[in-house]
């Protein structure tokens, strides 16, 4: 049995953040039902590689859900949310700030019919002030909290995280307050509303390391360069390149005594942390020299004999067939009935020491229509109707 197998969670999203997170609910057992427009649906759906018209960022963000595709703005569509809200546990939504009281189905509307009812609304900016009804993607919340400043240290200019770092943040976030307000009501009995911006998610996921150097605000305070400055280096070697992270002394013996350059703690240039630290581009060139000398491969070794914290950066290929992953069977193929076979990572937590299987595949647009408002107890004859009226619409194949 799945840890949240049980509840029932409605999503209304478009794009990465709320699909990802349901997506992460529904692998550990929720039932989630996706709530897409009549048209096109989510318009994830159409971006980047894809096969029988699902792409496969889609699929990466919806796995394990169940589509219903029903038109919110006609009362038909309305009473059908309102019924499924009365008996769901958990609401996502990241549509702008006040787009679902705009449609009748705001927070306070459906937990009046259902107390128990948890909602999660994620925003860009929040619910106040003068970005409230901005619209917000990946690269504004980097380039606003600081994201592009933290990957720019060091270089000419700012530069983004060449992924979507804010969404995914923000997912996990929100993720983990519901998990927390699902918890509470196990405690009180009632449901809460949350709000979460992408803005607020990204920086509290920033901060800790990224802003070290703004933290303390005293004059005598010793500002040191952020960590980014000290760990996040290549190294080239005879064949390629590397990365170690010699963060305690017996690390840094390791690194120098892989290298055979250990004279280099008679420098005094490097003998105390204090005087490492106001050389460390000295001591960083002439680390770089010792790693030249060798081929990858053969200082890998060394440096793992040593117990020092190194790789060497691997490709797209070269992840998938590093023997960790085989070891901790995180990765499996899998035959999906529109895009053919598909490589899946599963879900990263172990529950009782076990590994959850992905959930199942993602759905068509409106590939559940009719089951979920069968499910509510509409008749065949009132399901005809709706679909005749244009207020819900199966999958067209």
């Amino acid at each position: 049995m799945k840890p949240l197998e049980g509840i029932k969670i409605l999503e209304f999203s478009t794009m990465v953040t709320a699909s990802f997170a349901a997506m992460m609910l529904a692998d550990q057992g929720a039932d989630v039902i996706k709530v897409e427009p009549i048209d096109l649906g989510d318009p994830m759906r159409y971006l980047g590689s894809a096969k029988g018209g699902i792409s496969a960022l889609f699929a990466n963000c919806n796995r394990g859900k169940r589509s219903l595709r029903i038109d919110l703005k006609s009362d038909a569509g309305r009473e059908t949310i309102e019924k499924l809200a009365s008996e769901s546990d958990v609401l996502l939504t990241n549509y702008r700030p006040g787009v679902m009281d705009s449609l009748g189905l705001g927070s306070e509307h459906l937990r009046s019919l259902n107390p128990r009812l948890i909602v999660g609304a994620v925003s860009g900016f929040g619910t106040e002030g003068p970005h409230r009804n901005a619209p917000a993607y990946d690269p504004i919340i980097q380039a606003q909290a600081g994201f592009a400043a933290v990957q720019g240290q060091g270089k000419d200019a700012p530069e983004f995280f060449q992924t979507l770092m804010c969404d995914k943040v923000t997912a996990y976030t929100i993720c983990q307050a519901v998990t927390t307000a699902l918890f509470a009501r196990e405690r009180s009995g009632e449901g809460q509303h949350i709000d979460l911006s992408m803005m607020d998610a990204g920086l509290y996921f920033l901060f800790p390391d990224g802003f070290m150097h703004e933290t303390l605000l005293d004059d005598d305070a010793d500002q040191q360069a952020p960590l980014s400055e000290l760990l996040y280096q290549l190294s080239e070697t005879k064949d390629g390149a590397i990365t170690a992270s010699a963060a305690t002394a017996a690390q840094q013996v390791g690194l120098l005594t892989a290298i055979d350059r250990l004279e280099l703690f008679a420098d005094e240039r490097f003998n105390s942390i204090e005087s490492l630290m106001a050389n460390v581009d000295a001591f960083r060139t002439e680390v770089a020299k010792g790693v030249a000398a060798f081929d990858t491969d053969e200082l890998l070794e060394q440096l793992h004999a040593n117990d020092v914290p190194a790789a060497k950066p691997l490709d797209y290929d070269e992840v998938f067939a590093h023997e960790q992953y085989a070891a901790n069977d995180s990765v499996d193929i899998a035959d999906h009935p529109r895009l053919g076979s598909m490589r899946r990572v599963k879900p990263p937590a172990r529950f009782a020491s076990n590994r959850l299987t992905p959930a199942s595949d993602s759905p068509a647009h409106g590939e559940h229509t009719v089951e979920i408002l069968a499910e509510l107890g509409h008749s065949p004859a009132d399901i005809d109707a709706m679909i005749a009226t244009g207020a819900a619409q199966p999958h067209e194949s």
